[in-house]
């Protein structure tokens, strides 16, 4: 081994040298147009169960580590699952939903309803994208 270390280190760039900001490169890359707004997304699922279930135990005046033991599930866990940090399993909504009193068709009930609030009519490719009714819907 070599006892002098090198006066400078060893870059390797990650970008081809035509990409590099400050060099030229083809004029056809990208055209200098404004940056699109932002789409308007859809609320995830894993919040729109988790708002409800702040809201019913909220409502029934009752504290997260109340809920969390009468559901016999972690109280970081449930916070975790309240604020929309965690995809719980079905096994441990319908644990929640019950230590509140409520079933789990009663928990996703309410969930879509906020999701139906919450959500706008969207088109996109010419079919609505407006929440499933029952119906099948044929491509």
């Amino acid at each position: 081994m070599s006892s002098q270390a090198p006066s400078q280190a060893r870059v390797i760039p990650l970008r081809p040298p035509s990409a590099r900001p400050g060099t030229a490169g083809p004029t056809s890359e990208r055209p200098a147009t404004a940056p699109a707004e932002p789409a308007a997304r859809e609320p995830l699922w894993r919040d729109l169960v988790g708002d409800v279930l702040r809201r019913e135990r909220l409502a029934q005046e009752r504290t997260l580590k109340d809920v969390a033991d009468a559901a016999r599930i972690s109280m970081p866990y449930l916070s975790e699952v309240e604020r929309g940090r965690k995809e719980a399993s079905s096994e441990v909504l319908a644990a929640a939903a019950h230590a509140l009193g409520l079933g789990l068709g009663d928990l996703l009930s309410l969930a879509q309803g906020e999701l139906t609030r919450r959500s706008r009519p969207v088109r996109s490719h010419g079919r609505s994208t407006a929440p499933y009714n029952g119906l099948c819907l044929a491509a």
